[in-house]
């Protein structure tokens, strides 16, 4: 997601803006799907997306970049 918007943003518990994460993943400095999988993931963001309407690219580059986020990185995972 663009994390320039502030609408997608969304705060820590101690109401600080999280630049990490968007509004669909989380919210008040907790994930919204805490054990959700990194393929559940990838099938949630296809019907997000595919909603949207949105372009075919986006898409592909959106889904290809979550395993590159730090929650889904092997170094920084919080849940599998």
């Amino acid at each position: 997601m663009p994390l320039h918007n502030s609408e997608l943003m969304r705060t820590e518990k101690d109401g600080s803006s999280s630049s990490e994460y968007c509004k669909y993943c989380y919210q008040n400095g907790e994930f919204s799907h805490p054990g959700i999988t990194l393929d559940e993931m990838k099938e949630r963001m296809i019907k997000l997306l595919d909603k949207e309407k949105l372009p075919e690219d986006i898409l592909e580059a959106a889904i290809s970049r979550l395993p590159h986020l730090k929650r889904w990185s092997k170094k920084g995972m919080l849940h599998t």
